[in-house]
């Protein structure tokens, strides 16, 4: 505990801090947010060593291999590719000095230490996290559905005969409106950007 305490009085503990939007533009994170294609951060959080940054089409993780070292590696987790699971939030006891955000992206673990003090700005957080999380779930239900309804109903057509087409022709129907309808419905069902939540949820 007199360790935990005596560190972040020295400065030597990698706790982060939220940035504010108005610094967004002085971290690292923001050279490599895709600007150009309409992507904006919504979300920054940054201690000694790394940077988390949540945009409404991805997390940027800048990766620092320790706090001295100035060695970055950057890490890119769109949110379409790389489903968010398992989010959970660890409120700060009496003397804890930090609250703990933690969730896995795609396969991969994440947990972050934020000082206490962030502790209404990380609770927003979370609700933009679980909140993806659900509408990726419930997404890729209704692809399913999709898929299972399309097979179906080629099925159905396939015992149906008409002396007036082909098989060829009507393989090649089939082929073409279920190469259609699936493009359709994974256009539909898997979003990929999440601005309209990040703005329900994070406070500007």
């Amino acid at each position: 505990m007199f360790k935990k305490l005596a560190a972040e009085a020295l400065g030597l503990s990698d706790i982060g801090i939220v940035v504010p939007k108005a610094d967004f533009d002085k971290t690292e994170a923001d050279d490599f947010v895709m600007h150009e294609s309409g992507e904006e951060i919504f979300f920054l959080i940054k201690t000694k060593a790394d940077e988390y940054c949540f945009t409404n089409k991805a997390l940027i993780h800048v990766d620092g291999a320790n706090a001295v070292s100035k060695k970055r590696t950057l890490k890119r987790y769109e949110y379409a590719l790389h489903p968010i699971t398992n989010v959970a939030l660890e409120t700060a006891g009496t003397i804890d000095l930090d609250v703990e955000i933690k969730f896995t992206i795609g396969s991969t673990p994440l947990s972050v230490d934020i000082h206490k003090r962030f502790l209404t700005e990380i609770k927003d957080l979370y609700k933009v996290l679980f909140a993806i999380s659900l509408e990726v779930k419930e997404n890729e239900k209704k692809y399913a559905i999709a898929e299972t309804s399309l097979s179906y109903a080629s099925q159905s057509i396939g015992r149906i005969s008409n002396n007036q087409v082909t098989p060829a022709q009507s393989f090649e129907d089939i082929a073409r409106f279920s190469q259609n309808w699936l493009h359709e419905n994974r256009m539909k069902y898997a979003k990929k950007d999440f601005k309209d939540t990040f703005e329900l949820y994070i406070n500007q």
